[in-house]
């Protein structure tokens, strides 16, 4: 008897028992266009349905007596899954505890017939010249970095701390210097034949570096890849990446899995920024899913950003990540802003403070950065100063403008009647101001100014360099025409009051891209704060800080010195599965699992573990995840029961313990 075609298939679902190869009869009719990396149709005899699914790879095989059955339909013959995207999936979705056809879902868009038909006709793009400008350009960025250049070439590991300065893109955009330097390293390296992949924050960031590589490279090497596009544009964009021409991938934290052509280089931009963390399952920042590829494909791997956070910070001390210094530092010119003797401790801009803004506007713009967007976000009761709650939801009552009726932050109702339930006040008071109030108080104290807000309700990207008080909430803040004149940073001890592990770090570096945003040589005062996160922004020493803080938490056993996972889910699943983590890992200790307790969602452990045995925790809770949900299927007679409740979070970017 002949051999049989056999397609394995990885099916596109969040099931986690499918999370494997699936083996299906390839027909007849079906045998030129089942090619590796094509999407289908495939049958799923458990579920008595069709599935969608991505052929991982073809073999031949004996009928002998194991029934297998047909491919039902090719999508599409085009082929959307290279094999080293899905063995990348499956190392990141492996260390994750997850599903590689999750991983799947945020790196392939999905299909837009238009898009793949335009691509069919088009021609093959061509091989990308950068010219001798745009190299010496480039050089020249790099050269600021001595050893730069030749690290990137060499395919090495480099953390880098971005020069906190604007600056001219060679078109004559006001940008960040750090863009210059992200967009100098990707040139360089298409100059040298080999594709390059920046992945940033979010679109603010994206437009920067976008008008920096636009005058150097041709336009079809410029390849966007991010969420705020149209489906067509961006399946367009993924389809561009697949040409065998090399190219500069440019987007959102998905961008890190682009499978561009002979990648040489990977950057992710400020890794401390929380949108780089993937809030879907299972769950990988940005920058983990960068070293597991560059440990892959030997790339180079850039991390920068102002700011040092504790991730990069023990690689670098590991020897794992090389740290490369400028050749000459740029810092800012801070200034921790003290109450002087006279006034009032809770004044919230220092007379220094406002000395030195009514000084800057006389040539230029003035930032104040604040804490929270709206009028007044935090009402308390005006007599015992307890915070004012929704009767209905208890969540936080706010006033959205002055003399409003307080609405509840959380549900939006209008507290009207409302009484304090302890003392049974009817009056309130503002605790806080928002942005809006900032600007209402500082239009006064500066008459004749013109007053910006920026905030997530009234985004502004740039402001000329004409005078004006900007207050913009941390993250917000707008680009300005040649720098602020001044920049002054309200509100940092509401800020560091957060209960939040890394809220150091988060603030050192919401202060660092404000400071960056300054004019060389302007002051930034930052108000009210002392300790050593003022220290380090005054000294521009992010790195010591970062190690200091590792330092801290070792002792404590908290990450980043050690991996957490969350193990979520009913009582009985979660105890097997951390009974069954600790046959399987003898190693941890008692101290390492926290809990389990009861939550309001159900029951939730709390697990610390060393990197070294990061591979037999993840392999364990996944057999931990498939056991339960394969418990969970509906037996033949029996009412249905629950669906899988077990829920695994590995390197938890928020730890709420």
């Amino acid at each position: 008897m002949s051999a049989r075609r056999v397609a394995r298939v990885l099916i596109d679902s969040p099931l986690p028992q499918l999370d494997r190869l699936f083996d299906y009869a390839v027909p007849a009719e079906l045998t030129d266009a089942a090619r590796a990396g094509v999407r289908v149709k495939v049958p799923l005899r458990t579920a008595g349905r069709v599935v969608e699914g991505w052929i991982v790879d073809l073999v031949d095989d004996d009928p002998g007596d194991r029934p297998l059955s047909d491919l039902d339909a090719v999508v599409s013959d085009v082929v959307v899954l290279p094999p080293s995207l899905y063995e990348l999936a499956r190392r990141v979705a492996d260390r994750a505890a997850g599903s590689a056809s999750d991983i799947l879902r945020l790196a392939i868009p999905k299909r837009m017939v238009r898009a793949e038909k335009a691509f069919r006709a088009a021609p093959a793009p061509d091989l990308p010249e950068v010219g001798p400008e745009a190299r010496a350009w480039a050089g020249g960025e790099l050269s600021a970095f001595p050893g730069l250049a030749d690290a990137l070439a060499s395919g090495r590991r480099i953390a880098v701390d971005a020069p906190p300065v604007p600056a001219k893109a060679p078109g004559g955009a006001d940008v960040g210097a750090w863009a210059l330097v992200v967009a100098a390293a990707a040139v360089d390296t298409l100059a040298r034949g080999r594709s390059a992949i920046i992945a940033v924050p979010d679109h603010r960031d994206l437009l920067q570096v976008e008008a920096a590589l636009a005058p150097q490279v041709p336009a079809d090497a410029l390849v966007r890849d991010d969420a705020g596009q149209p489906s067509p544009a961006r399946y367009a964009a993924y389809l561009r990446t697949l040409a065998a021409a090399p190219c500069i991938v440019l987007g959102n934290r998905s961008a890190v899995y682009a499978p561009a052509h002979d990648c040489g280089l990977v950057v992710v931009w400020d890794d401390g920024d929380p949108l780089l963390d993937e809030p879907l399952s299972p769950g990988v920042h940005a920058r983990d899913a960068a070293l597991v590829r560059q440990g892959m494909e030997g790339s180079a791997l850039l991390l920068a950003g102002h700011s040092r956070t504790t991730d990069v910070e023990r690689l670098v001390l590991l020897g794992w990540v090389e740290d490369i210094p400028a050749a000459r530092r740029v810092t800012p010119r801070v200034v921790l802003s003290a109450t002087r003797e006279g006034e009032t401790r809770g004044q919230r801009v220092p007379s220094s403070a406002y000395a030195a803004a009514r000084e800057a506007l006389a040539t230029g713009p003035v930032l104040f950065q604040v804490a929270r967007p709206g009028y007044a976000p935090v009402l308390v009761c005006a007599e015992c100063r307890r915070p004012s709650r929704c009767a209905h939801c208890a969540g936080q009552l706010r006033a959205a403008r002055p003399g409003a009726a307080p609405e509840c932050s959380w549900c939006g109702r209008t507290a009207t009647g409302w009484a304090c339930p302890h003392c049974r006040s009817t009056r309130v008071r503002m605790a806080s101001a928002g942005s809006e109030r900032t600007a209402d108080e500082l239009g006064r104290a500066f008459p004749g100014i013109r007053v910006i807000v920026a905030d997530g309700d009234h985004p502004v990207s740039h402001v000329d360099e004409r005078p004006a008080l900007v207050i913009a909430t941390r993250g917000a803040e707008p680009l300005a025409a040649g720098g602020y004149r001044a920049v002054i940073l309200l509100d940092g001890e509401r800020m560091l009051m957060a209960e939040d592990l890394r809220i150091g770090e988060s603030c050192l570096r919401w202060w660092s891209a404000a400071a960056a945003l300054a004019a060389r040589g302007a002051p930034v005062h930052l108000v009210g704060v002392a300790g050593p996160v003022a220290r380090a922004l005054a000294t521009w020493t992010h790195a010591a800080y970062a190690r200091a803080e590792l330092a801290d938490r070792a002792e404590l056993r908290m990450p980043p010195t050690v991996r957490v996972a969350v193990v979520e889910g009913a009582r009985a699943a979660v105890d097997t599965a951390v009974a069954a983590l600790r046959h399987d890992v003898p190693e941890l200790s008692d101290g390492d699992v926290l809990g389990p307790v009861a939550t309001d969602t159900g029951i939730r452990a709390v697990l610390r573990f060393d990197y070294a045995v990061g591979a037999r925790v993840t392999q364990s809770l996944r057999a931990a995840v498939v056991s339960d949900a394969l418990a969970a299927r509906r037996a033949k007679g029996r009412p249905p029961g629950p669906r899988n409740t077990l829920r695994v979070r590995v390197d938890v970017p928020d730890l709420d313990v």
